[in-house]
This record gives C-alpha cells, sequence and structure tokens, in this order.
C-alpha cells in the first residue's frame, strides 16, 4: 500500500509527448467504493481538455499506465 505522502513525491509524465506534468498534489476519492477516481497536478494550459480551471489538471485513475519507483505515467 502507498500512501498519498509517497504519490505526490512522483513525477507525472505524459506517455504521449513525453511531457513533465508536474507532481500530485490531489486527489478525488469515491468513498463508497474506497478508490481513488482521479489525480490533480497543478496546471499546465496547453493541455487544456483536461484542465478544470486555470491551475490545475485533472487526471482520470484509468488514464495511470503505471506506477514506477520515481515516475507515474500517464496517457492523456
Amino acid at each position: 500500500m502507498m500512501s498519498f505522502k509517497e504519490l505526490r513525491k512522483k513525477e507525472v509524465i505524459s506517455i504521449k509527448d513525453c511531457r513533465r506534468l508536474g507532481h500530485i498534489c490531489d486527489l478525488e476519492i469515491d468513498e463508497c467504493k474506497g478508490c481513488i477516481c482521479k489525480i490533480v497536478v497543478p496546471g499546465c494550459k496547453s493541455l487544456w481538455s483536461m484542465i478544470t480551471d486555470d491551475s490545475v489538471i485533472v487526471i482520470p485513475f484509468q488514464c495511470i499506465k503505471q506506477i514506477g519507483p520515481d515516475l507515474i505515467l500517464v496517457d492523456i
């Protein structure tokens, strides 16, 4: 099991263009199912389709392809 403290130290990378998106700053959790629905990363204006406001990128958990020791690879 991994804590949020450990998860937020990992850098989020897009596998489509190898872009560094940053580090996780928040999570959206489904309380009924007890699982993570989305990860939240500080914003990047070039990823307009995933931006909910000017300051964050919300990435659905299904888009996470791999969580490694230092990186989280996402397909967005």
